[in-house]
């Protein structure tokens, strides 16, 4: 599972692991956990939705969680 390391706003680092990506009406999103095991049953994983608001012009990707259940 491949692992990336995001910064917050307030330039803490946070590690999650891609499930699936996906380009929707040409907007690519994540599907992402904070957990490395899929199998893990100890414990249920948090999943979340990322949605790429980058400009063309950024050299580096940005992500908003997607709040929204539509």
């Amino acid at each position: 599972m491949e692992k990336l390391t995001f910064v917050t706003e307030d330039q803490e680092s946070v590690d999650f692991y891609i499930i699936e990506e996906t380009r929707v009406n040409g907007i690519n999103y994540l599907l992402v956990t904070e957990s490395e095991d899929e199998d893990e049953e100890d414990e249920e994983a948090e999943a979340y939705i990322l949605k790429d608001t980058s400009k063309a012009e950024d050299t580096e990707a940005v992500y908003e969680f997607v709040e929204s259940e539509e």
